[in-house]
């Protein structure tokens, strides 16, 4: 059994952070995101993971490296355009090979990973099973349908009028069947080749296509509020760990992760929360679901329920809450005259400023 881990795609949803970084590699809980689906891969037992790549992959590649803290032995393969998800394995048919593999989504996180799916896949060894998982906007999804036997007999990406509420997770355990299937279907209306359509073609020749239903929480991250609600999500799974310093007029009450080289001065950390190595809180409050990454400044200011990257400093503000900060942000109060808020924010940036 192979692996196919998709870490390609410009990320458009998270602009401004992807233009800079891979959204795979933006933090959920301080970790990127990339790396818990190489950790339940690790588990499964799947050592030989392909990695799909595109114009980010200079720092995919540095941040996988070779694969030792998985365990795994990482291939990186570029995919030239993001031309969907059926056209990137197919750019993989080389390192696939006649093998059976297990498909993954780079940016999408499942609470449970992949042991039991893939146990069940080998012992029943059809086409291609899927994971599913019911939602309550499945328009926004590809959708399944499923026939009185419980198997797979239909699928649509992205209906208008859908079939059922159950959603195609980032998940798909396949034959080499698809790789032919793929190779004889035409562009969607957007342009992509489907892997849905890949699998319907499978469907519509005859061949069996699982499914299982997934229990446990899976996530999205593709756009900031997804993003903020995963980090809040995988922070209420952590256990509080305490490396760093915290002075004794500080309080930190909760599940808190304060990493080595961190330091907390005068300031509340109420938990689930983590504060990542070499930053610096001072006479500051900082709430539940919140990851703050290294290296960063905050000082006088209350944060809560945000995702703040590395190198960022944030100074007399008040208070920020639902906020996502990119690499090297610096959000501070000025007393210059007039009064005035002075900006200076790239492309695609959302900037919320509170009355008063």
């Amino acid at each position: 059994m192979k692996a196919l881990v998709l870490a390609g795609g410009a990320g458009t949803r998270l602009r401004p952070i992807t233009h800079t970084s891979a959204k795979q590699l933006v933090p959920v809980a301080n970790r990127p995101i990339l790396f818990y689906g190489l950790d339940h891969l690790a588990a499964a037992g799947v050592t030989d993971v392909g990695i799909v790549v595109g114009e980010t992959r200079a720092a995919i590649e540095q941040a996988v490296g070779d694969g030792s803290r998985w365990g795994i032995t990482p291939t990186f393969i570029h995919q030239p355009e993001p031309l969907g998800l059926a056209h990137a394995v197919l750019t993989a048919a080389g390192f696939l090979g006649d093998d059976d593999f297990v498909l993954m989504l780079g940016d999408n996180l499942i609470e449970r990973g992949v042991e039991d799916v893939l146990a069940a896949f080998e012992r029943d060894r059809p086409a291609a099973q899927l994971l599913l998982k019911k939602v309550a906007d499945p328009s926004r999804f590809g959708v399944a349908e499923l026939g009185p036997d419980g198997g797979i007999v239909r699928l649509v990406e992205k209906p208008v009028d859908p079939p059922s509420d159950l959603a195609l997770v980032g998940v798909y355990l396949f034959t080499p069947a698809i790789l032919d299937a793929a190779r004889r279907i035409e562009p969607s209306a957007r342009g992509e080749y489907e892997i849905t359509d890949a699998i319907q073609r499978l469907l519509d020749d005859g061949a069996r296509v699982d499914a299982s239903v997934l229990d446990g929480w899976w996530l999205d991250t593709g756009k900031k509020d997804d993003l903020l609600d995963a980090n809040r999500i995988v922070l209420g799974t952590l256990r509080g760990q305490l490396d760093g310093s915290v002075d004794a007029g500080s309080l930190v009450t909760g599940d808190v992760r304060i990493e080595a080289g961190a330091e907390v001065v005068a300031s509340t950390i109420r938990g689930p929360a983590v504060i990542g190595a070499g930053t610096r809180i001072v006479e500051s409050f900082v709430g539940p679901f919140t990851s703050i990454a290294e290296d960063c400044v905050i000082e006088r200011t209350e944060i809560e329920h945000s995702v703040v990257l590395p190198r960022c400093r944030i100074r007399d503000v008040g208070r920020l809450e639902g906020s996502l900060l990119g690499h090297d942000v610096t959000v501070e109060r000025t007393a210059r005259r007039p009064a005035a808020h002075r900006l200076l924010l790239g492309d695609h940036a959302e900037i919320q400023i509170a009355e008063g």
